[in-house]
């Protein structure tokens, strides 16, 4: 009922949006009079905020046309390599006229970045895709909107998730060989759990994982995300977040969790940042900032753009990962496929590097959450295990921002390089160990 009247209400206020975007155009139009004083550029701002407040916010595009690789410009073409029921496999694919660039392109690292499926679209990785294009082939997960699966597709668990990136997994090994895996936030937990798994029934393992501000231990610096799902009982959940997709989408009538509620609660975990944030637009649009306000926009159509989680998965993952911590409890068993149960077991893991990183600021997943992944990766050697806490950064600084390109893109980079052969290799050329720690 809940999801319905929304819909109601936002159809209702979308001529009220598209008013008022036409109204800051009349007001800001050169041509008219008014739009050459302070009264012209208060109204028009106005206007400007009122419609982007009332707007849909549809998916992104991640629009990375070209990057540069060591000076040079590489054309970028995207594609879909694999078409799942709730995830593509993307792909960025990089051509270049020049020899000498096109032969360092094909013996760079391949990297599956594994997104966020907790309700953002993953396009909120553009800016680490675009960076890590400079050195590695690009492979993304992007998952899609629970509203337009439909049924006949089938309901979609965290089993799913883990099942989907083992497959993806060993779609690029027998495409390149082996590959690298990157997950940022709350996918360190089903990546962890697929990769065990692949450990544990002898598969080879990806050469490196790299883990970025993820819940693998929950208790750990615990944050309002993490109190939320600890203080509300799972029923809680079934019955206050769980609704129906309206029949105007391809999924109607299969069972979410809503976008519009996941954006709220963001929205909610710091009101007054947000609010400060517009009024900031505002002030910019009004004394002609257009940089400014470009970059307001930029930040607010990715942000506000959401999408539904199955409410299988969600629920799963509520109970799994915040309620009984099944990964670091050692009780977590998933479901493959072919319908076997396998228990996850992280010790079973010795083909793969670990790089863990954590904002020092993290106000989503706390210090200490991902580098637990080290305590339950005891199989990795010491050698092949490094850690990172960036000073000043929050959650989203770890992986966009200046201080991803400049502090730990730099570290991913080289953590990758060097172990870009099996890490058996690794240990006979470099003869190091112990555990690495950087600020």
């Amino acid at each position: 009922m809940l999801y319905t009247f929304y819909e109601t209400q936002r159809t209702l206020m979308e001529p009220f949006a598209d008013l008022a975007q036409a109204t800051a155009k009349f007001y800001g139009n050169p041509l008219n009079p008014i739009s050459r004083t302070q009264l012209g550029h208060r109204v028009s701002a106005g206007y400007d905020l009122l419609y982007r407040l009332g707007k849909d916010y549809e998916k992104p595009e991640f629009g990375i046309r070209t990057v540069q690789v060591d000076g040079v410009e590489v054309a970028i073409h995207e594609r879909v390599e694999m078409d799942k029921a709730f995830c593509e496999l993307r792909r960025f694919k990089r051509f270049s006229d020049d020899p000498a660039t096109l032969t360092k392109l094909k013996n760079q690292p391949v990297v599956l970045v594994v997104a966020p499926l907790s309700g953002h679209y993953a396009t909120l990785l553009r800016e680490t895709v675009r960076t890590m294009l400079g050195g590695h082939k690009v492979y993304i997960t992007d998952w899609k909107n629970a509203r337009t699966v439909p049924l006949a597709d089938g309901d979609f668990h965290l089993d799913g998730y883990v099942n989907y990136v083992q497959e993806f997994i060993r779609h690029l090994q027998g495409k390149y060989g082996n590959c690298h895996v990157m997950s940022v936030c709350q996918p360190t937990v089903p990546v962890l759990a697929g990769i065990s798994l692949m450990a544990s029934r002898g598969e080879t393992t990806p050469l490196s994982m790299t883990m970025m501000g993820g819940p693998i231990d929950a208790r750990r610096s615990p944050t309002a995300v993490n109190n939320l799902a600890t203080e509300r009982s799972f029923e809680w959940f079934e019955n206050n977040v769980i609704y129906r997709v309206p029949s105007k989408f391809p999924g109607a009538g299969r069972m979410v969790y809503p976008g519009f509620l996941q954006h709220s609660g963001f929205i909610a975990m710091n009101p007054d940042r947000h609010a400060t944030s517009h009024y900031d637009y505002f002030k910019n649009l009004v004394k002609g900032d257009d940089a400014s306000a470009e970059a307001h926009r930029k930040f607010y159509d990715e942000y506000n753009a959401v999408l539904d989680m199955d409410a299988h998965y969600y629920l799963q993952t509520i109970r799994t990962v915040f309620q009984d911590f099944s990964l670091v409890n050692g009780t977590w068993d998933v479901v493959s496929p072919e319908g076997k149960t396998e228990r996850v077991r992280p010790q079973d893991i010795t083909g793969s590097a670990l790089f863990t990183v954590e904002g020092e600021l993290d106000d989503i997943s706390g210090c200490g959450q991902t580098q637990a992944a080290h305590d339950l990766c005891s199989g990795i050697s010491a050698a092949d295990r490094q850690h990172l806490e960036v000073r000043g950064a929050g959650h989203y600084g770890i992986f966009s921002g200046r201080r991803w390109r400049e502090n730990v893109y730099p570290q991913v980079r080289d953590f990758i390089l060097a172990h870009n052969t099996p890490v058996a290799l690794v240990h006979k050329r470099t003869g190091t160990g112990g555990l690495h720690v950087a600020a």
